[in-house]
Order: C-alpha cells, then sequence, then structure tokens
C-alpha cells in the first residue's frame, strides 16, 4: 500500500515568514492519524522545517538538516546544499523518500532528493499531496488580498484541504520574524 501525506506551504511576506503543514496520514484508503505534526523548530527557533513524505524518513533528514545547520551556522543555504549532496551520495540516504521546506529569517528554500535547492522567486514553496492547490491558493491571496504570511498559510491550506483528500484540517503553523 501507498503512503500519502500530508501538505506543506510557506509563504514569505513584508516582515514575516510563515510555514505550515497539515496533520493527515493515510495509508491506502484508510486515514491513520489525522494530527501527526509535520512542522518543525530547529536551533531554537531560528530555523523552521516541514517535511512531506514518509514519516520517519522526514525526521531523519530533519536529523541530518540539524547537524549540517551546526557544521554551516548562520548560512542556511550552505547547510541545504550540504544535506542535499549527502542524501544524493550516501547509499542508505538516497533512499528516503521526503521532501523539506526550510525557512528562516532570510531564506525559503526546498530541498529534495534529488539533489535539488529550490529559492521561490515570490518567496511561496509547497510540497505534498496537495501541495499544488495551496501553491495556487498561495499566490492568488498573495496578489489579492493584504492578509499576513501566518493567514495566507491556514487560509491555503484550508483551501488545498477542501480539495486534495490526503490534506486535512489539523494545521501547525509556525512563524519567524524577516531580515529582508
Amino acid at each position: 500500500m501507498e503512503w500519502h501525506a500530508t501538505t506543506i506551504l510557506a509563504v514569505r511576506r513584508g516582515d514575516r515568514v510563515a510555514i505550515g503543514g497539515d496533520g493527515q496520514v493515510t495509508l491506502g484508503t484508510t486515514v491513520m492519524k489525522a494530527d501527526a505534526v509535520k512542522v518543525r523548530k530547529l536551533l531554537e527557533g531560528q530555523v523552521l522545517v516541514g517535511f512531506a513524505g514518509s514519516a520517519a524518513d522526514g525526521f531523519a533528514l530533519m536529523e541530518h538538516f540539524e547537524t549540517k545547520l551546526r557544521d554551516y551556522p548562520n548560512n542556511v543555504p550552505r547547510a541545504a546544499i550540504e544535506l542535499a549532496k549527502l542524501w544524493r551520495t550516501d547509499r542508505m540516504l538516497r533512499r528516503l523518500e521526503a521532501v523539506l521546506i526550510v525557512v528562516d529569517a532570510r531564506h525559503s528554500l526546498m530541498v529534495s532528493g534529488a539533489g535539488d535547492v529550490i529559492q521561490p522567486s515570490d518567496g511561496v514553496l509547497a510540497t505534498g499531496s496537495g501541495g499544488g492547490y495551496a501553491l495556487a491558493a498561495a499566490r492568488a491571496l498573495l496578489a489579492h488580498t493584504n492578509l499576513a504570511a501566518g493567514e495566507i498559510v491556514r487560509e491555503a491550506l484550508k483551501i488545498a484541504g477542501g480539495i486534495d483528500i490526503y490534506t486535512n484540517g489539523h494545521l501547525t503553523v509556525e512563524e519567524l520574524p524577516c531580515a529582508t
């Protein structure tokens, strides 16, 4: 059976950056858990990370990423690149199936096992089963409302949850002040 799990969305607007995710974990056609938390604070709350994909794989990758953050303090892009390199070259890590979205005061990045480290031009990133819906909703809300970053994340995730059967309304949203 195939696991389907979550939608993660990050939005940068004004002086805030927010990242959020829903809590649903589905195995086949059965909801196994409705209140999973897939958004975490790292480095004493200076970096926020969300993951979509296998929970065990996501947690393992977050641990490796936190180690890279300690190796490259105050340099989130470098830590993300080093994680992506390790992820591609390590025989065990190469099999991990998850995608990370990482934000700090200055950067928003998506890191994948394919070696991708993507920084969006518009400050919006999404992944997971409802990622496309959340991304579209967030971009529309950015263009046509004055909502703050955290409110956009909540509303866009609600919209995605109303469309994608693998996304629910149990949301976790975290925010940080922006440096830019």
